[in-house]
């Protein structure tokens, strides 16, 4: 079916059952659009209450669920206990700054000892060195941890055991079957792990760490024995949730509590850093996973993409409010820096893309490309195309890349299997993204590789993109009420996907630009109503000139809810993803029961 969606999308109904649906509303006195929602989702009756109701303590397993738990708590005890100094050795991404602070506050809350380091991401690279690990040896730590890195750090780690250093790596990336040489590897992705916590993020796992540390010191009477008031992980929330949110891992199980609760920790501003960031931003309302994902971790993320890389962490540790301020300052130039940078090498990159429109995965280099933007680059580029993006800046004689990948080719687990056939110096990543690093003369070699691997699983690029949306609704649903019946299901992200709505038969009043780059109208319902509506990063496609241009046709609008917070008052916005000029839309026949 020919869709006239102005985004070349096409507009699918997502089923639902109409028998589960009914028996939702009826059992658990819910509205019909919420019991809709949960009908769609596949909730299991049984998980209803616990999903709208999630809660750490429901949702915590045992924390010795993870492999070497165990081992590594009784390590660390006896590091507390013998007055050992601390390495914490952490990635600089918001991740790896998240759990990095952590533990930092953690042991702060302990006065324990410890050091930490952020590699340079232009002169160190991604994960442990010998350098870096030299770097901690001299300032006398006797243990390092690792945190959002280390599984694959084989060489780092085995300096460290010849120096009779302990590792503990804490960390969520794609393992191999061979793990490095440390005393102990947390990670739910390891091959021989059976927590079934995968969606975990390193600061999930950090978290989970710190919940073992935590009990295993409360049974030995340390906290008393010491005069120090256990700390609560509830406090912590915010910072793992923040991680959460910003590694883009699956909002289920676990991971939605933590950023139920998260979300509530961070509005009483009780971590100085967050609460210096979100001040910054000017977010007065009720901290969102739109506000964590869009506004803070890009600023933290900042640093590390400019050439400042222990800014992210320090921030998030620092007890000085002066400080903090300068940090908070530092990153947000930092931030407008990298927004620049990215946009310049964005357009220099699309310049190239059209000799190779054809490729399966769009992989594409040039000399010197700025490394601290090239996976943000990527990411634009796979959302445009619809496919798999590898991005290599070129140095010399080596090329160091990022990856982002769409559903249904694993692009760690081919950057690892690319590792192994030695055509990639080294590498790693997740499903969805990956870096490495490569000698130039190796790159049509690896283009060839991924090829063949993205071939081998029949993806089809051709086929119609398309645009899943829950349900359609009325112009005057687009209020306070029926925006807290959708928040029901919040929070929304990877594995629980904020609701999508059609509204048929609008018509523009006004338009204009805001912002530079985005659009806002107003349009009028067949009944009458009045829509607010912005749609972001509009103005230089088809979505943007069509709200703006002069047109008295209706349309149909495809989107979501947005809630507007400003000195007191709460309005709600309706945010356009794609405009339709007809009602070509699918609609996905409701499945029956049995």
């Amino acid at each position: 079916m020919n869709s006239l969606s102005i985004s070349g999308k096409n507009w699918i109904l997502k089923k639902y059952n109409k028998e589960v649906l009914t028996f939702i509303k009826e059992t658990f006195s819910l509205d019909e659009i919420t019991s809709k929602l949960l009908s769609i989702r596949d909730i299991k009756k049984e998980e209803i209450d616990s999903f709208l109701n999630p809660s750490i303590k429901n949702f915590l397993p045992n924390p010795n669920n993870l492999i070497d738990m165990e081992k590594s708590t009784l390590r660390t005890v006896e590091a507390i206990s013998n007055n050992e100094k601390i390495g914490i050795f952490g990635d600089y991404d918001v991740d790896g700054a998240s759990s990095t602070a952590l533990l930092g506050n953690y042991f702060n809350e302990l006065n324990l000892n410890y050091e930490i380091y952020i590699p340079d991401r232009k002169k160190e690279g991604y994960g442990p060195s010998i350098k870096s690990f030299t770097e901690l040896l001299k300032k006398n730590v006797k243990i390092i941890f690792t945190v959002d890195c280390g599984t694959l750090s084989f060489e780092a780690i085995n300096f460290a055991k010849e120096k009779e250093i302990d590792v503990i790596v804490l960390d969520h990336h794609q393992s191999e079957i061979k793990l490095p040489n440390a005393f102990s590897v947390i990670n739910p992705n390891r091959l021989d792990d059976k927590s079934d916590l995968q969606y975990l993020c390193a600061a999930g796992v950090s978290f989970m760490f710190l919940v073992s540390l935590n009990r295993a010191l409360r049974s030995k009477k340390w906290f008393n024995n010491n005069g120090i008031n256990e700390p609560n992980l509830i406090d912590y929330l915010d910072l793992v949730s923040l991680g959460t949110v910003c590694d883009v891992v699956p909002l289920i199980g676990l991971n939605r509590a933590i950023v139920k609760q998260g979300l509530k920790v961070i509005k009483l501003k009780k971590n100085l850093g967050l609460k210096t960031l979100l001040d910054l931003c000017k977010i007065e309302s009720n901290p969102s996973i739109y506000h964590l994902g869009y506004l803070i971790g890009p600023r933290i993320n900042a640093g590390g993409r400019v050439g400042k890389c222990s800014h992210g962490a320090n921030l998030l540790l620092n007890k000085d409010p002066k400080n903090s301020f300068l940090l908070a300052s530092e990153l947000d130039q930092y931030n407008k820096e990298r927004q620049l940078l990215e946009k310049d090498l964005l357009q220099k990159i699309l310049n190239k893309t059209k000799n190779y429109s054809n490729d399966p995965v769009l992989i594409l280099s040039g000399s010197n490309w700025h490394e601290g933007v090239i996976g943000i680059v990527a990411a634009r580029l796979k959302d445009k195309f619809n496919k798999p993006v590898i991005i290599i800046s070129l140095d010399g004689d080596i090329g160091k890349a990022s990856a982002r990948s769409i559903i249904g080719f694993d692009i760690g687990a081919v950057i690892i299997a690319a590792t192994h056939e030695n055509i990639l110096l080294k590498g790693g990543g997740h499903k969805m993204a990956g870096g490495f690093s490569i000698k130039v003369e190796n790159i049509e070699k690896f283009k060839d590789f991924v090829f063949k691997k993205f071939r081998s699983i029949n993806i089809d690029l051709k086929s119609e993109r398309p645009l899943l949306l829950d349900s359609i609704i009325s112009p005057s649903a687009i209020n306070l009420e029926f925006y807290n019946k959708v928040a029901l299901l919040s929070p929304f992200g990877s594995g629980n996907p904020e609701p999508k709505f059609i509204i048929e038969d609008v018509k523009t009043i006004n338009g204009k630009i805001v912002g530079e780059k985005h659009v806002k109208s107003v349009l009028i319902g067949s009944d009458g109503s009045i829509i607010k509506c912005i749609a972001f990063n509009a103005v230089e496609n088809d979505i943007g000139a069509y709200l703006l241009k002069s047109n008295k046709k209706s349309f149909n609008i495809a989107g979501k809810l947005s809630l507007n917070e400003w000195k007191g008052q709460s309005n709600v916005e309706f945010i356009i993803d794609d405009i339709s000029v007809n009602k070509t839309f699918k609609k996905m026949v409701p499945s029956s029961i049995g």
